[in-house]
This record gives C-alpha cells, sequence and structure tokens, in this order.
C-alpha cells in the first residue's frame, strides 16, 4: 500500500465510524457493534500509516543529506 492509499482508507473508516456513532446515540445496538469492530480495523490501518509516514521521512531526509553532500562536494571542487 502507498501512504495516499493508506490515507484514503482512513478517511473512509472515520467516516464510517462517525455515522455509526451517531446511530448509537440513537440507540442503535447493531451500529454500536459495527462501532467496536470499526475501531479494531481503524487501529490496524493507524498503524500501517504510521509505519509508512516515517518510512517516507526517512527516505526524503536520507535523500536530502545525499544531495547535501554532492553540493558540498561540487562546492569544493570548484574552489
Amino acid at each position: 500500500m502507498t501512504l495516499k492509499d493508506t490515507t484514503e482508507q482512513l478517511e473512509s473508516f472515520v467516516s464510517k465510524l462517525l455515522q455509526d456513532l451517531n446511530k448509537v446515540h440513537r440507540g442503535n445496538k447493531a451500529a454500536a457493534q459495527r462501532v467496536r469492530v470499526g475501531t479494531i480495523s481503524l487501529e490496524k490501518v493507524a498503524k500501517t500509516f504510521r509505519k509508512e509516514s516515517v518510512e517516507l521521512e526517512r527516505t526524503d531526509q536520507t535523500k536530502k543529506l545525499k544531495l547535501r553532500k554532492k553540493k558540498k562536494q561540487w562546492i569544493s571542487n570548484s574552489a
């Protein structure tokens, strides 16, 4: 999965949970069950999001460091 897909999946889970939470407040017991099950699924997707976002940060930082090193080498070779 990509970070974009995971984000879309998170948005979908949250919107469904909010709809069911509104139904729970009106006394719908089936909606309460869906919310309980949905929070378990939400937790799994949230963990995936965390992993993907951390990995993206790491790769971005690695790219930035490589670019800085190349720039420093280019400057020192030019001088």
